[in-house]
């Protein structure tokens, strides 16, 4: 929920939806690269998309590319541009609130359909865990001071995936302690060679925060975790 400040970057933005129309050739690493400038400012005006009046936008490009005095004062630009960026903080706020119930209703409701599973356990901190596959009687379990390596697959309750050591076609490494409450819980079950499936409530992973575009606020994290060996 990025808002840019620096007007230059709408500017340029505009410039390339303008002049491309979907027709631009991409053929040329300067034309490659220009098209990935343009997608990466896209990406940060997609919160102000409804707002921005491109053809007001172009006109503005084009009069300072022709030499032309501004249409507009200093003043009222300055005024103009602060209220609408104001609104559209407010907006965001207003849209990220409702995310935030939406996902802590949407939660609660699927811990507690998932808690009446027979083969799903709930921990005294309220996290839940499903045993794919147990490990080899008196094989290793991590302590809290240990690093593992492991594979794990991370989606959210409607299966969307955020993070997977499995796209990325290798094992992951990491200290027992250094991930979030609920996951930490959950290593701390698993002998090697396990195969557990998580459901960690939002105040065992990220809380009302969220962590990034992917993972909301109040968001229930769903992992399945292969514990490869502890190091």
């Amino acid at each position: 929920m990025r808002l840019l400040s620096n007007l230059a970057a709408i500017f340029a933005v505009t410039i390339l939806a303008a002049c491309q129309s979907g027709s631009a050739s991409l053929e040329t690493d300067d034309e490659i690269a220009s098209y990935g400038f343009g997608l990466d400012i896209g990406r940060s005006l997609e919160p102000t998309v409804t707002h921005l009046d491109r053809a007001a936008l172009i006109r503005g490009i084009e009069d300072l590319l022709d030499g032309l005095d501004p249409a507009i004062s200093d003043e009222q630009l300055a005024e103009v541009t602060q209220r609408v960026g104001t609104l559209i903080r407010e907006e965001q706020a207003a849209e990220f609130e409702a995310m935030t119930e939406t996902n802590r209703v949407a939660g609660e409701e699927y811990l507690a359909s998932n808690a009446e599973k027979d083969n799903v356990t709930v921990t005294a901190s309220g996290l839940q865990y499903e045993v794919i596959l147990e490990g080899e009687a008196g094989a290793a379990r991590p302590t809290p001071g240990d690093r593992v390596r492991l594979h794990y697959r991370g989606t959210n309750i409607d299966g969307s995936e955020f993070d997977s050591s499995y796209s990325r076609g290798q094992p992951t490494e990491f200290g027992v302690s250094g991930v979030i409450p609920g996951f930490s819980e959950g290593l701390q079950l698993m002998t090697v060679g396990s195969h557990y499936r998580l459901v960690i409530p939002s105040d065992l992973a990220y809380g009302p925060r969220g962590s990034g575009p992917d993972i909301g606020p109040n968001a229930t994290l769903i992992f399945e975790i292969e514990l490869i060996e502890v190091l």
